[in-house]
């Protein structure tokens, strides 16, 4: 290497050296935690951490190796920052994003968001860029499609971010359950709430605690937590609507619950409490 001088060279071979050996215990690390580590959440922030670690090593590496240098090399990016800057804004936001991530929390791996309109589980989140499993979508329900999309990080700052999951992992859903009018409504609205005490009890119980741990951060209201039941009456039925909290991952399998439960009442009230259905009749008047 006529090319190099031997100061140089020799530089060069200690940074090759120390990236190699970097590199080589970054890779049994990684493996080893892989082989004990079971928890795939506490594999996926083990990997994450040995990574950067990895990274803060190589750079480490290249400014000991450089050390008599730095004061030129201050200079020279502070002549090139302004271009780099303006060139680079987009990954400089990307990086920004991620701190913002990994140190307020706003999205964290596991998270339910909607960015724009994509809706889905973020299973990675990078320096520069934030991978979701997607839902929705031609899939109906909050239930994976199996595509995967990539967000750039900056969308912290330039997306309105709807968090399903961050601070409080429940949602408020609802169902609204038509009976004839003839029906018995007071039996109709104990058996509303006694299906709903059943499937959700435990949801609103445990919601109670990541509720008051809201409380705390946050100033919110006390919250309705417990499964309830309204009524209204039209001229074609009696709505009731029943309003239940539910973990955020589970609103379709749990809604299938209740309704399979409540039709298994009602069948129970023989007539006493009949489901309301709209109906609709052609006719055609022949012509004499």
């Amino acid at each position: 290497m006529e090319w190099l001088s031997g100061q140089d060279a020799e530089r060069f071979i200690l940074i090759a050296v120390g990236f190699s050996v970097i590199l080589i215990l970054n890779y049994f690390v990684r493996r080893a935690l892989s082989n004990s580590v079971k928890n795939n959440s506490n594999k996926y922030r083990a990997r994450k951490a040995v990574n950067l670690l990895a990274y803060l090593l190589l750079i480490s590496v290249v400014l000991f190796v450089y050390s008599d240098k730095l004061g030129n090399i201050g200079v020279a990016l502070g002549v090139a920052g302004a271009g780099i800057a303006f060139a680079l804004q987009e990954v400089i936001v990307s990086l920004a994003g991620w701190l913002n991530m990994m140190i307020a929390g706003t999205v964290s791996v596991g998270n339910r968001i909607k960015v724009g309109d994509v809706k889905g589980d973020v299973i990675d989140i990078g320096i520069l860029t934030t991978t979701i499993m997607e839902i929705g979508d031609w899939v109906q329900g909050d239930l994976y499609n199996g595509r995967l999309v990539t967000l750039s990080n900056s969308f912290v700052f330039k997306e309105k971010v709807h968090n399903y999951s961050g601070e409080y992992p429940f949602l408020w859903d609802e169902i609204q359950f038509p009976i004839r009018t003839e029906s018995d409504h007071r039996e109709a609205r104990v058996i509303f709430n006694k299906v709903l005490t059943e499937v959700c009890g435990d949801y609103a119980k445990h919601s109670r605690v990541e509720w008051k741990n809201l409380a705390n951060k946050y100033r919110v209201e006390e919250a309705q937590v417990d499964p309830m039941v309204t009524l209204e009456v039209n001229e074609n039925w009696i709505l009731f609507t029943l309003r239940y909290i539910v973990d955020f991952k589970r609103r379709r399998s749990t809604k299938d619950v209740i309704f399979t439960r409540i039709l298994e009442e009602i069948e129970k009230t023989n007539g006493g409490v009949k489901i309301a259905t709209s109906t609709l009749e052609i006719s055609q008047n022949s012509a004499n």
